[in-house]
């Protein structure tokens, strides 16, 4: 697999070489390393803007390849953060009753210690009972199960009722929208389950680990940001680079045509949009225990708005153009947002980056929409000479509408 990958699609290689001499080049510079040129906060930064680049990448396999335009995928990064987030607070908790109920002369039985976790937890919405959706989050291997299983199952579900109705264009935007916004309405209610609008906290502290400094955990979670990256990066070329892929690509472009000549679309539409899901809730489970607290605000419609910003800002159709979006826009948002721009005084008005990073963001969406509709990655390619295949205007093969073997490669 990782040879045809390789043979089809020669960008590969590069993003996983430039993605290791990155990594090894900030652990060189972490304070574990004894430099500490790159602080333990700024480490947790890249982290986190590592998993925004698989869930870019998700994004642009179901947007810049299949053509449909997604408003929820933020839903499914946030399931698997809080799939993840159940078993990190019940652990932590679970530690800390133990240990401070080590102490009675009658040792604790074990619904005794359940009760005092169950306070611990839930005691913020006023409930001491573990929901039924708990039931789980003593087991590390069953959490990291329901971290694809869940976002798979409720983007399945969603897709199958959706794509068998042939909902597609806006209104197929609108009712994955929809969907997300109906998620966080739920979930911001206290007997959700999860804590309302509470949320999970804490999570940066891993249990088991409290005699290990931030410092080494964060560079472990970068390490497996950077290690999930690189392997959604090879597989999603993978699915990209050879006849399934043409089939996206093909229902992008004109899927009525793709349907005619007797392709299961609403199939391949539902799969891509399931299997992007899990990539999502991967890259959610990784992203909040570096960030550290999980809530409904994280999953709102606006932040699946800003996922789309950021692969049109950088190419959707390319998954290297993906990447160079969401890392940007992070990296950049990190900057104006974190009071490290200077302030730029008008006279009348002072402009403060803080509050009009988002017009910035808006204002970039429109000029890229409007003059560079290919994004930073249609940039590179006019760098690099590199040409994409001209689909449309001409015959592609011996009959007409067919498509070259070359181009099925590409």
């Amino acid at each position: 697999m990782i040879r045809s990958v390789l043979a089809h699609n020669s960008s590969v290689l590069l993003f996983l070489a430039c993605l290791g001499v990155f990594t090894i080049g900030v652990t060189a510079l972490s304070e574990i390393a004894g430099t500490g040129l790159i602080s333990t906060s700024f480490i947790k930064t890249l982290g986190k803007t590592l998993c925004l680049c698989l869930i870019a990448l998700a994004m642009d396999l179901v947007w810049g390849y299949t053509g449909i335009l997604s408003l929820g995928h933020f839903a499914f990064f946030g399931l698997g953060g809080y799939m993840i987030g159940m078993w990190l607070m019940y652990e932590r908790t679970h530690n800390i009753v133990t240990a401070s109920l080590s102490n009675n002369v009658i040792p604790p039985t074990a619904s005794e210690i359940e009760a005092a976790i169950g306070n611990q937890i839930f005691g913020v919405v006023g409930s001491s009972d573990f929901p039924i959706i708990w039931i789980l989050s003593h087991s590390l291997a069953l959490q990291l199960i329901l971290v694809a299983a869940v976002p798979g199952l409720l983007a399945l579900i969603f897709g199958w009722l959706a794509f068998r109705s042939r909902v597609t264009g806006v209104y197929l935007s609108i009712l994955t929208q929809a969907m997300t916004l109906a998620l966080a309405l739920y979930l911001f209610q206290n007997d959700s389950g999860l804590r309302g609008n509470n949320g999970l906290s804490g999570l940066q502290n891993l249990p088991g680990l409290n005699s290990v400094p931030q410092a080494t955990v964060s560079l472990w979670l970068f390490w497996a940001s950077a290690f999930a990256l690189g392997l959604g990066y090879l597989f999603a070329s993978w699915i990209v680079s050879g006849k399934f892929g043409s089939v996206l690509r093909a229902i992008r472009d004109d899927e009525a045509r793709v349907r005619f000549l007797g392709y299961p679309v609403e199939s391949y539409k539902l799969i891509i949009f399931t299997v992007s899901a899990v990539i999502a809730g991967i890259a959610g489970a990784l992203y909040y225990p570096q960030a550290g607290i999980i809530n409904p605000a994280e999953i709102t419609p606006i932040a699946s708005i800003y996922l789309a910003v950021w692969v049109a800002i950088g190419g959707r159709g390319r998954l290297y153009g993906a990447v160079i979006g969401a890392a940007s826009v992070s990296l950049v948002s990190t900057w104006f947002t974190g009071g490290q721009v200077p302030p730029i005084s008008l006279g009348f008005y002072t402009i403060n980056w803080v509050d009009w990073w988002q017009v910035v963001l808006g204002l970039s969406f429109v000029l890229v929409t409007l003059f560079a509709p290919k994004g930073i990655g249609g940039l590179l390619d006019l760098w690099t000479g590199h040409k994409r295949p001209n689909r449309h205007g001409k015959d592609l093969g011996p009959c007409s509408g067919a498509l070259q073997e070359r181009e099925a490669e590409i």
